[in-house]
């Protein structure tokens, strides 16, 4: 009896190394990626949380309507949109969501740099890849900024009314959201181009980036000057809204109205319709945006930063496609 016993227990024990030695076979190599990141990227479908901080911009409805005709293309993709409706609150809300919910991605378009930049870098601490399209946020903890140079934006436009204006005149600015980076960048740009010359800002208004407060900011601007050469806003619904607004009061004949995003069914059209004397395009990013979130996931680096190109379109090249800036 004790003979059998001492057989069974070396049998157990045989058992219990080879098992032993097998499991620890199926460890991860040393220096290979193990956790999150390498589980992704061993992943046949991805699930991407999109943050978008409004729809009522037309150039906002553009960006969603790109990104979700770029993941369209891909099967393994399941795309998420959520709409801040102007709320940095619930843009944050939304950041918190995708982490508890455990996307494979984030996409944001913030409304504002400085609340925003905190979720997103917790975001990034939970090992979910941030790519940030249009708008900055402060410092450099996510995965890739995408958008165009708003300040090179602005230049440009500055330069092109100096030139249209012969280097003298009034102008009223419509400013963007000043509280986020594309409205400083624009204005910043186009103080720069116009500096030491004889143009004038008159009258300088943040609109926040909406053709109805656009309007109305106008219309103060037209009580309070019977004298104004050209409207710069920082977007073309802006630009737009001021042309209303002038047109309305029988004046919009004495000055030339620039703009910026250049949509081909908004900014574009309203140059070829004669409402506009000029706009300057800026991408949305949102095909850019699917293209490097997929390299993203599949363990590939990309850039940390992706500058888009821009284009000026006026009465003199729209025909042609525009005039790309340098």
């Amino acid at each position: 009896m004790r003979q059998h016993n001492r057989s069974f227990l070396g049998s157990f024990s045989i058992v219990f190394l080879l098992l032993a030695f097998g499991s620890g076979c199926n460890k991860s190599e040393p220096g290979k990626p193990s956790g999150t990141g390498s589980e992704k990227r061993t992943k046949s479908n991805y699930t991407i949380g999109m943050s978008q901080c409004n729809l009522g911009e037309p150039w906002r409805v553009e960006m969603n309507a790109q990104l979700k005709e770029a993941a369209e293309k891909h099967p393994e993709l399941k795309l998420i949109f959520k709409d801040a409706q102007n709320d940095t609150l619930k843009q944050r809300a939304h950041l918190e969501e995708f982490v508890s919910a455990g996307v494979d991605l984030i996409i944001i378009s913030p409304k504002e740099a400085q609340p925003l930049t905190e979720p997103v870098a917790k975001a990034m601490d939970a090992h979910i890849p941030v790519i940030v399209l249009d708008r900055r946020l402060l410092g450099d903890k996510y995965s890739c900024f995408i958008g165009a140079d708003n300040k090179k934006i602005g230049y440009a436009a500055g330069e092109w009314i100096l030139k249209k204006l012969a280097g003298k005149g009034r102008v009223v600015e419509l400013m963007g959201l000043m509280t986020s980076t594309p409205g400083q960048d624009r204005n910043r740009g186009f103080r720069d181009a116009i500096a030491g010359t004889g143009i004038e800002v008159v009258f300088e208004a943040d609109m926040k980036w909406l053709e109805p407060d656009a309007r109305k900011e106008m219309e103060s601007a037209l009580s309070r000057f019977p004298k104004i050469d050209c409207v710069y806003a920082h977007n073309d619904p802006g630009a737009h809204g001021a042309f209303l607004a002038a047109q309305a009061a029988g004046r919009q004949k004495e000055m030339i109205f620039v703009g910026i995003d250049a949509l081909p069914h908004e900014g574009i059209a309203y140059v070829t319709q004669g409402i506009l004397d000029a706009t300057f395009q800026y991408p949305t990013g949102g095909m850019d945006a699917i293209d490097n979130a997929l390299k993203i996931l599949r363990g590939e680096s990309v850039p940390k930063e992706i500058t888009l190109g821009s284009r000026v379109f006026d009465k003199e090249n729209v025909a042609a496609g525009g005039v790309e800036l340098k």
